[in-house]
């Protein structure tokens, strides 16, 4: 059984956004990793002040290579715990054969599974700007506040905005269109997977999270799917977080693949 967990954060946030499920594991004495992507490593405040030029044409694949390359020098295949785009990251991991377990929270569009209303709405902010392919976006406190973490309390916005929001690529979004990566659903060699949905997410809708389940399903692996009642996108820092944490990582200890099956690269 594997006792390194990978955690691999989406758009608009960086590694911090990880800090309570990497504190509660590692209590529980497993190795838990949390890799920035490329360009995103300094604190949000810095990243949001001056943003690196190179992050405006970081795109999808990047990404997953630089994940893979990472989980390439791990002395064993690792759980993958990715939310928003790093659930679809985690996808694409398994698809490579990587990792001996995945789960995937509140997973963004995934290519070849049709968008949903709130995805929809909730990607115009990037989608109406024609130059956001070769931009860093920054994300209003106003969308934080209604669509990302419409959740959280009113009194916390500001601070939870300045703490943990940056600026994200545009280029990521249109990869979700525009020369997508495939994922092949029927992969005989895909670890098993868990997608985690919220009942109340406006950006990655629950009903997108089950029809990305019922893809991922074509596998012979372990699939399963569990939507939590009454939660949002900001599920991984809201109250309760410690709830979808340990929902997360008891899933996936219970049905990661053996060492002997599963890939490290």
């Amino acid at each position: 059984m594997s006792s390194t967990i990978m955690l691999i954060h989406g758009a608009w946030l960086n590694s911090l956004s990880w800090e309570n499920f990497k504190a509660r594991y590692q209590a529980a004495g497993h190795r838990v990793i949390s890799p920035d992507w490329p360009h995103d490593e300094r604190s949000p405040p810095e990243l949001r002040a001056y943003p690196r030029p190179e992050l405006a044409y970081v795109n999808q694949r990047h990404i997953v290579d630089t994940y893979a390359a990472r989980i390439s020098k791990l002395a064993e295949a690792p759980i993958l715990i990715g939310h928003s785009l790093g659930g679809v990251f985690v996808q694409h991991l398994l698809d490579r054969g990587l990792g001996a377990a995945g789960v995937a929270i509140n997973p963004a569009p995934t290519p070849g599974v049709p968008l949903y209303p709130h995805a929809i709405r909730s990607a115009l902010p990037v989608f109406s700007d024609s130059f956001s392919w070769r931009k860093a976006k920054v994300m209003s406190r106003k969308f934080f506040a209604t669509r990302f973490a419409q959740t959280a309390r009113r009194d916390q916005v500001d601070a939870l905005y300045d703490r943990y929001i940056v600026p994200t690529p545009g280029r990521v979004y249109w990869n979700g269109v525009v020369n997508p990566i495939k994922i092949r659903w029927d992969n005989p060699d895909r670890a098993p997977l868990l997608l985690i949905g919220g009942e109340l997410d406006l950006i990655a809708d629950a009903k997108m999270t089950a029809a990305i389940w019922r893809k991922q399903s074509r596998a012979p692996s372990r699939t399963d799917l569990k939507i939590f009642p009454g939660r949002s996108h900001w599920t991984c820092l809201d109250a309760g977080w410690e709830t979808v944490a340990d929902y997360a990582l008891d899933w996936a200890l219970a049905n990661a693949r053996s060492e002997r099956t599963a890939r490290v690269a």
